[in-house]
Parts: structure tokens; sequence; C-alpha cells
């Protein structure tokens, strides 16, 4: 005898077109065109922010920076939908969302020039730092769900990770603890399309990332990344799963990576000007911006006035990250071990310099 034991469907959602119109009635949290208007300016600032990011790193200003063009409706999705004492775990490619969560520009800018004093947060102190190691977060991330669900505390955790680090086992294992488990944590997925210069259609046999978390015993599902409003949908859905203590879920939000990896990388050399050409006709801040302007929520001498505002916010954040003065060399050691191993004790000597010699010495050496 043969039958089938279990059956799937992926949901996909989209309300918002690629050129701004809607596909059918808006949910209630975003029929108000006023509220899209603050989201709306979020992904301006995120874009101008990430520019200005990529022009000081290109003048020597700025280590290798990881660029999220293309990708601010999901940040801005994210980051309004979470309360502020959920915990945040994120890749190189979310500083949209810890903008809003209150990670401030300054610090996204030392933390990039490889000052680690960008990475203690004053605004999200719970937030874990940015983690570079691919999908070493995922395990951290169902840590961190599980000792809220040990306190019995109705908040969330989310994961954020790329396209490309749901082909490595920490994603695995952290979907199957959070699994088993049933662990108040979302695994949101920014398919890009690109794991640096591997496309997705060579990462993965699987039609959708979002099926991965079918063998996890996980709800998943899939958005229009570029749909601010699909985007919120999904991640108030799976937040209200997470606090009310349903358990995990899985978002694949489909996108496209506009510009390269990071600034270290030349994206034309893997991927064709057509291809990127044709991703720009669905980005998410135009998409947006068209649908307010139809609907009378927005028009040119604002959109003019917010380009000022925003180069204006962003510059002061760029002069008070160069005001800031450098950390010291020994720096370095403070916060890795209670007590340094020798080897690394004789480098943070070394990195301190020789001692200066007692005003005394000196003088008994003159005479």
């Amino acid at each position: 005898m043969e039958k089938a034991v279990a059956r799937f469907e992926i949901r996909y959602t989209q309300f918002l077109d690629e050129h701004g119109k809607a596909t059918g009635e808006f949910p209630d949290h975003s029929k108000n065109p006023d509220e899209l208007v603050d989201l709306y300016r979020w992904m301006v600032l995120m874009r101008t922010y990430d520019a200005k990011a990529i022009a000081l790193q290109r003048t020597g200003q700025l280590g290798t920076y990881a660029p999220i063009l293309g990708q601010e409706a999901i940040e801005a999705g994210v980051g309004s939908t979470m309360h502020s004492d959920d915990v945040f775990l994120m890749t190189y490619r979310e500083q949209g969302v810890q903008l809003m969560r209150g990670v401030t520009m300054t610090e996204l800018f030392l933390y990039w020039s490889g000052d680690e004093r960008g990475s203690d947060y004053q605004g999200p102190r719970r937030d874990f730092p940015i983690c570079i190691t691919i999908a070493a977060h995922c395990t951290h991330a169902a840590g961190a769900a599980y000792a809220i669900k040990l306190k019995g505390e109705k908040r969330a955790v989310v994961c954020a990770l790329g396209d490309g680090a749901t082909s490595k086992g920490d994603f695995y294992e952290g979907m199957n603890a959070a699994g088993a488990w049933k662990l108040p944590v979302i695994f949101l997925v920014t398919n890009n399309q690109w794991a640096i210069s591997v496309p997705r259609s060579v990462q993965s046999a699987a039609e959708t990332l979002a099926q991965k978390a079918i063998a996890a015993g996980i709800p998943n599902e899939q958005v229009d990344g570029n749909d601010i409003v699909a985007v919120r949908d999904a991640m108030k859905r799976a937040l209200e799963r997470a606090r009310s203590g349903e358990g995990p879920s899985l978002i694949e939000a489909l996108s496209y990576r506009l510009s390269d990896h990071t600034t270290a990388d030349d994206a034309s050399r893997y991927r064709s000007a057509d291809e990127v050409a044709e991703a720009w006709k669905r980005e998410p801040v135009l998409r947006l911006r068209n649908y307010l302007s139809a609907a009378g929520a927005w028009d040119r001498a604002r959109e003019e006035a917010l380009v000022r505002e925003c180069n204006e916010q962003v510059q002061a954040a760029v002069q008070a990250y160069l005001d800031t003065p450098p950390p010291r060399p020994a720096d370095m050691f403070e916060h890795l071990y209670e007590t340094l191993p020798p080897a690394l004790e004789s480098q943070r000597l070394e990195a301190l310099g020789p001692e200066p010699e007692p005003a005394g010495d000196k003088d008994t050496a003159v005479v």
C-alpha cells in the first residue's frame, strides 16, 4: 500500500506590486497612509546612510562595508514590528533594522571602521553584536529564545540571515532546536539572490528557501521582500505567534542585492548589467513612493525636504564619528578574557609600548 502521509504548501504574500499599485485590500496595520509615510522616511534615511558609508569607504575613512541597497523594505518591515524588549540577532547587512531599534549611525560608522565601541549599543542593550560568521548566530538565537521561554516572558527573538546562510549546518541546528522546543524565534531569511558570487539557483536545489523549515516542523512562508506591507504583515503574525507561546516561524523575503556584496567585491564580474537593470524596476523605495504619491500622501516638495533632512542627519553622524578619538591599541585586548593567556599578554605589553622612565632616574642619569 502506498499513500501520501503529509502534504505541504508554501504561502506567498504581496500587497504592493512593482509599480506601486495595491494588489488587494491592505491589512489594518497598513491602511493608514501616514504610517506608511513614516516607514518611507526610514527607508530614505537608510539609503542615504548606505550611500554615505560607501563614500566614506572609497575615500579611506571607513573599513570594508556591506551595503543594504535594495533591502530597505525588509529592514523597515522588521524594525517597525519588533518591540524594544525583543532581541535582534543580525548579520552584517541589517543596519537599517539596527537604526530603527536605536543604534545610532555614529555607532555603525565606528563598527565599520573597526572600532568595537560601535558594538556597545547605547540603545538596544540586549541585541547581539553583528555576526560576521555565516549562520553561526542561528544557534545563538535558539539559545536566547530558550532563555526567554524558561523565564516565561512574552518576548521574541528575531534572527536575520541571508540566502547563503540557509546552506550552513548552524541554520539547520538552530531551526531544529527551535521547532522541537517551540521557541519564540523568527528566522527572517533575506533572499537577495546572491551569496557573494554564487547565485541562488546554485546554492540549493530547494524550490523555495521557506520550505527548509518544514523538516523542523516550523510554520513558514514567502513574501515579496520589496513590498513593505507584505513584510510587515508576515512579521506581525510571526511575532504574535512567538509572544503567545505558539513557537517559531520562518519568513523568506524575496529581494535583490542591488549593490556589491561588500566594498571589497565587484559584482559586475559575475552579474550581467541587464539582470541588475531588471531588478531596479522592482526596488522598494520607488515602489512605496509611487503608492504614496498616487494616494495623495506624498509630493515633490515633501520629497525634497526629506532628502535635505536625511543628508543633514547623516552628515552630523559622520562628523561625530570623525571627531571620536581613536581607541588605544591595548583596547583590543580588554574584553577577550578575564585573564589574558601568556601569548596575548606579551602582545598587549608590546602594544602598550615601553613604560616611561621615572623622572628621578632620568635626572640621575644626566648627573
